[in-house]
């Protein structure tokens, strides 16, 4: 564990993402894991419907993701170069730990598909949240993986799409600060308009 969680202020001023591939073990394991999933799937949910779900790679399988993502990427690109194929195949075996996240919308209920997805967003910021509480880095990253429907068949039903994929690990080295926005510059006080 390297971080000062004294706080909850504290924890939530200091979470930032880590490079996936600067991960290291430890990574979390089961029952840090089953905690931290629980702690995301407390995230605010319109209808109580749990619109997402949480899939997770387990190390032993992190081979054969590799060469279902090559497979996908090449059908869709034939004409791939090495650098290309070794990203693909890289981004399956970073981190210790990987959790797919999926947005499952519940497509009958009388909830708006946008609050649905917002739900499966907030619920990919809580586990990033509870990673970093455990003492863990973590990361959300999408990419082409995402948009491929044949990469989240993999995962899931032809009714979800792939919000993220969540990285866990342990820093292999400082994590750097990056800059944040001024926030005189993304928050304001609304005035009724003159009429």
């Amino acid at each position: 564990m390297f971080n000062d969680l004294s706080s909850p202020l504290s924890l939530l001023t200091t979470r930032r993402s880590g490079k996936a591939r600067d991960m290291v073990a430890p990574g979390p394991d089961e029952a840090q894991l089953r905690q931290i999933l629980t702690i995301a799937a407390r995230s605010p949910d319109h209808g109580k419907l749990a619109p997402w779900r949480f899939v997770t790679i387990a190390p032993d399988q992190r081979d054969i993701l590799a060469t279902r993502l090559r497979a996908i990427y090449l059908a869709d690109k034939p004409d791939a170069g090495r650098l290309e194929i070794d990203a693909v195949e890289a981004f399956a075996r970073e981190a210790p730990t990987m959790v797919v996240v999926l947005s499952a919308p519940v497509r009958t209920s009388h909830i708006p598909l946008w609050e649905q997805e917002l739900s499966s967003g907030a619920a990919c910021m809580n586990l990033l949240s509870a990673a970093h509480a455990s003492g863990f880095v973590a990361c959300w990253l999408t990419g082409w993986a995402a948009y491929s429907e044949q990469v989240r068949d993999l995962f899931g039903d032809p009714g979800s799409r792939i919000a993220g994929f969540i990285f866990i690990g342990s820093p292999s080295r400082p994590l750097e600060e990056r800059p944040r926005p001024d926030i005189d510059m993304v928050a304001s006080s609304w005035k009724s308009p003159v009429t």
